[in-house]
């Protein structure tokens, strides 16, 4: 069945979600990503036809996490230059945006990380998702302080407790590293029974947290991930997970919505051969999240000038 079949099939059933994803664009532009910069509501998608290159295709995001921000720009700019039509849809949580591509209201989640930090999501809805290819191979989930902050492990937070005013930074309650942080980390670490807290808010709260921390000169521990332009932007550490509580490293995948390389071959085909590189992924992220934040399409257009020869075009 393919996802336009489908939508047809389940609009009573999806009516809900499909509220609920159009009203939930998030509020958090301008800094993150579990990937954030991204403008505008959310948008209603449709599935159905158009642009002179063969349809509708619906990318599915959450801005504040900018690797999928800027992947998304990505493949608007190659796509709408081969003729598609190309729809954002933002999202607030993982939890949400993983539905929404099983239910085929999303065509392409353009970052996922299906491997680790969302195997749970792909445990629940993996038979109703397309694997399109992996653009990236070495994720990672990390835990992070000031580099003049004089640990150097997890294991020494529970030392420090005091150091830290027992908080641990985190971002996004619906988050895959944040499911790690509490159900692997904190207690691998006897984190909890030191006393600390997990401040669950989000990917902008805990930038701003992290921000006004170093510039004070004083000390914070935060979740982070790489690759993450804030770990480039601002002075920071990984600490040492001895225990490997945040789980090994993990690719970055373009996921489609079951019958997307059906409804799509050639999209499909060109998506699986995008490759990028450590130094260009951190090109990419941040130019379109850092350096042109307020307008990423602009951010991508100049990375693409400045590599015109890492993503092939899509012929039209």
């Amino acid at each position: 069945m393919t996802p336009r079949t489908r939508r047809g099939a389940a609009v009573a059933a999806t009516a809900a979600l499909g509220l609920a994803l159009t009203a939930c664009g998030s509020d958090d532009g301008g800094n993150g990503g579990e990937g954030g910069s991204g403008e505008g509501d959310a948008e209603e998608t449709t599935g159905e036809a158009g642009g002179e290159g063969g349809g509708t295709i619906t990318l599915g995001y959450i801005p504040s996490w900018t690797d999928g921000l800027s992947t998304a720009y990505l493949l608007e700019n190659k796509l709408e230059a081969a003729g598609y039509t190309v729809e954002h849809q933002e999202i607030s949580e993982a939890g949400l945006l993983y539905t929404g591509l099983a239910q085929g209201d999303v065509d392409i989640y353009p970052s996922a990380w299906p491997e680790v930090t969302h195997a749970s999501y792909m445990d629940q809805y993996g038979d109703q998702i397309e694997d399109l290819g992996t653009y990236y191979d070495e994720a990672k989930l990390t835990f992070a302080v000031p580099e003049y902050t004089e640990i150097e492990s997890i294991a020494d937070l529970t030392e420090n407790t005091d150091m830290f005013g027992g908080r641990i930074y985190g971002i996004e309650p619906g988050a895959g590293l944040t499911e790690v942080t509490k159900e692997s980390v904190i207690p691998t670490y006897g984190l909890d029974e030191a006393g600390y807290t997990l401040v669950e808010s989000s990917t902008t709260a805990m930038l701003t947290e992290l921000e006004q921390a170093t510039q004070a000169e004083e000390d914070i521990v935060v979740t982070l991930w790489r690759p993450f332009w804030a770990n480039s932007e601002y002075p920071v550490k990984d600490l040492a997970d001895p225990e490997g509580a945040l789980g090994e490293s993990e690719g970055l995948h373009f996921l489609g919505t079951q019958g997307f390389s059906e409804e799509f071959p050639e999209v499909a085909e060109w998506i699986g051969e995008i490759q990028l590189s450590d130094e260009e992924y951190g090109g990419l992220e941040q130019s379109v999240a850092v350096d042109n934040q307020d307008d990423p399409a602009a951010g991508v257009e100049a990375w693409l000038e400045e590599n015109p020869d890492i993503v092939p075009d899509l012929e039209g």
